[in-house]
């Protein structure tokens, strides 16, 4: 089981907003174990056992080995619908959201 990311021991999760995807895929570039775009171009992120996950405003959470490409590719992203959140208060961390 991989240890999962957090900001000062946090966990954290990581989720797209759909509408705001350009469908670019830096994101799947950056982390293809976090993120993947499906056929209708979009950018999903994926369940630790590498499922798509489709469901509007699913989380996935960030492991800690991938805590730097997933920042990126919030970061990065050109359609800014990367949220990168702490599970424990929802709080944005990284993103267009954060403060």
């Amino acid at each position: 089981m991989q240890q999962e990311a957090g900001v000062d021991g946090e966990a954290l999760e990581v989720w797209i907003d759909q509408d705001l995807c350009t469908g670019d895929g830096i994101c799947a570039q950056y982390a293809p174990e976090v993120f993947e775009l499906d056929i209708d171009g979009l950018a999903y992120v994926k369940s630790g056992a590498d499922e798509l996950l489709q469901a509007p405003g699913a989380t996935t959470p960030v492991p800690l080995p991938l805590l730097t490409d997933v920042i990126d590719s919030a970061r990065e992203c050109p359609g800014e619908c990367i949220h990168v959140r702490r599970v424990s208060d929802r709080v944005e961390v990284y993103g267009p959201d954060a403060q």
